[in-house]
């Protein structure tokens, strides 16, 4: 029973089976010796080229936008290199992240949980950060971290910040023109974008270029007429006179008298390119072209013009304004004070408003018109200026007797401060006006539009020297050594239930000096608060404080020197 149980438990395999499994075996081993061998030499090439297509990458490469700089080159606008940092969420390693989150001083849980957020709904890519400095790219990108992905590109930087914002004007993070000559002259800034094909390793980094599809070409660089010396000077002057009297805001334009080229703009409040962050939309407007005010007196000099044009008048002829009011329809008309007799002389340096309706009533609204639209205004100023305001002047026959009377004195009428300041060019030019221009390589040569006679605007410019005089209403515009011109306005603000009792706005308009004029300036103060309110108050100040220090920066030669050799003080005395 033992034996049949040991022989029952003994088994052999049959020899064919183990010959099967062998040959099996060899088959299996032939066949991988096979694919070796064709890995190696048939099938290489196609490999090869499967294994580049995966890394094979068009890489953009981003223009350099060209650069703004002030008429003597300073810069004010300029592109630097910097970095974008994306990465593809389902290829990136979680754990990870926090470990970019730290270079780049963010918050490592919610820079995961934007990740994981954007992997769970499919995103192929996302931004991390944008515009960063290249050092923080290049530690980023030697971390190895599969699925980043780096984009050089580059970053607006204004060098003069808030000084010269208004002017030049803000791109968006993308490098497009959002606001003044950024957004004016985009396309002439603007380069064309450059493409290369290159191999990247599974970092993201390129280890070979395979081709240059196309060059990236820089954008074209424009130099502006700006005087960054005067723009710096009328922005501080500004800025500290609209806090002095605390008000809503305020402008300053000053142009060259002789080719109105603008030499500065300058606005309150303000921005800093900068700084996005700190952006208030209502401190963006350029004012000085965007917002129109009802100019005041400022624009009895071309009223008194047109009267001189007119052939009625002379520079010696009597008006009565005498009781220092006028009755015309249902409104009163009023001066300061009693005048009695002025000639026209009189009526700019005491500003009377009483003269400057009989004056317009005698010429008439057709010669009126005709003077103030020579001027330009109402006109477009051909500064091509994003949100640049054209203005309020009606036509002569809605100019009826009420509204005669009150755009004879800057009522009814309204323009923007560069558009005053463009007008009184047409008193340093011979009695003909060329209009104001920005950039320099868009200076378009254009007969000078006449406006008046050359007699009559050497006329008024003497003129407008007495009201720079002590018995005239700016004397606080005088400059030390220098002839000084020019003219006050004190205008109601108009509010949402028409003009306010309490609301001024200031306003001076003035020409230095008046031998050989140099300098046109405008200056604006806006809802001033406080005891002082006028336009001789509280704009001419910083109108001569600007134009003291804008003379000798220019060099420009006194014209006011007394015999002993010194320098009086300017103005008609």
């Amino acid at each position: 029973m033992n034996a049949h149980s040991e022989e029952s438990s003994t088994y052999s395999i049959p020899r064919w089976r183990f010959i099967v499994v062998l040959v099996a075996l060899g088959l299996l081993l032939g066949a991988i010796l096979v694919r070796l061998i064709m890995l190696h030499t048939i099938d290489q090439p196609f490999l090869f080229e499967e294994g580049e297509k995966r890394v094979v990458r068009a890489q953009l490469e981003t223009a350099r936008r060209g650069m703004i700089t002030d008429r003597f080159g300073n810069p004010l606008a300029v592109s630097t290199p910097v970095v974008d940092i994306g990465l593809h969420p389902a290829q990136v390693d979680l754990a990870r992240i926090p470990e970019i989150a730290r270079i780049l001083g963010q918050p490592a849980d919610a820079m995961v949980r934007t990740v994981r957020e954007a992997a769970a709904k499919g995103r192929g890519f996302i931004y991390l950060d944008r515009q960063v400095e290249p050092d923080l790219a290049k530690a980023i990108a030697e971390l190895g971290i599969d699925g980043i992905q780096l984009q050089e590109g580059f970053r607006r930087f204004y060098p003069a910040a808030e000084v010269a914002s208004h002017v030049v004007g803000i791109v968006n993070i993308d490098g497009q023109g959002q606001e003044g000559l950024e957004l004016a002259y985009d396309k002439y800034l603007t380069g064309k974008d450059g493409k290369r094909t290159v191999v990247k390793d599974r970092y993201g980094h390129i280890v070979k270029q395979v081709s240059v599809d196309s060059v990236a070409e820089p954008g074209r660089d424009i130099t502006l007429t700006i005087d960054l010396r005067l723009q710096y000077l009328a922005y501080r002057e500004l800025m500290a006179a609209v806090q002095t009297h605390h008000a809503r805001s305020g402008s300053a334009v000053i142009l060259d008298a002789r080719t109105s080229e603008i030499l500065a703009m300058v606005n309150q409040g303000a921005y800093n390119p900068n700084n996005r962050a700190n952006f208030v939309a209502s401190n963006m407007r350029n004012r000085a072209v965007a917002d129109v005010i009802e100019p005041g007196s400022t624009v009895k000099p071309f009223t008194v013009a047109a009267a001189l044009e007119s052939g009625l008048f002379q520079p010696t002829t009597l008006v009565d304004t005498n009781p220092g009011w006028v009755r015309v329809r249902n409104k009163t008309i009023r001066d300061h004070r009693n005048y009695g007799v002025l000639d026209l002389t009189g009526i700019i340096t005491k500003s009377s408003n009483v003269g400057s309706r009989f004056l317009a009533k005698t010429i008439g609204p057709q010669a009126l018109w005709k003077m103030f639209s020579d001027a330009g205004m109402g006109q477009p100023s051909g500064l091509g200026f994003p949100g640049e305001s054209v203005g309020v002047l009606p036509f002569p026959e809605q100019l009826d007797e009420l509204r005669l009377a009150t755009a004879s004195y800057g009522y009814s009428i309204a323009m923007s401060p560069l558009q005053l300041a463009q007008a009184y060019t047409s008193f340093t030019q011979q009695g003909c006006r060329k209009p104001a221009y920005l950039v320099a390589e868009a200076r378009r040569e254009e007969p000078c539009h006449p406006v008046m006679s050359e007699k009559v605007a050497r006329q008024v410019l003497d003129m407008m020297e007495t009201v720079t005089s002590n018995v005239g209403t700016a004397s606080r515009a005088r400059v030390m050594g220098y002839r000084v011109g020019g003219k006050t306005g004190t205008a109601h603000r108009v509010g949402d239930h028409g003009y306010e009792e309490s609301s001024y706005t200031a306003v001076f308009a003035g020409v230095a000096p008046i031998t050989n004029p140099d300098l046109v300036m405008v200056v604006v103060i806006d809802d001033p608060q406080g005891k002082e309110y006028y336009g001789g108050e509280v704009s001419a100040p910083v109108f001569g404080r600007i134009m003291e220090q804008a003379l000798r920066l220019r060099q420009v030669p006194p014209d006011n020197v007394g015999k002993n050799g010194l320098q009086i003080a300017g103005g008609a005395q």
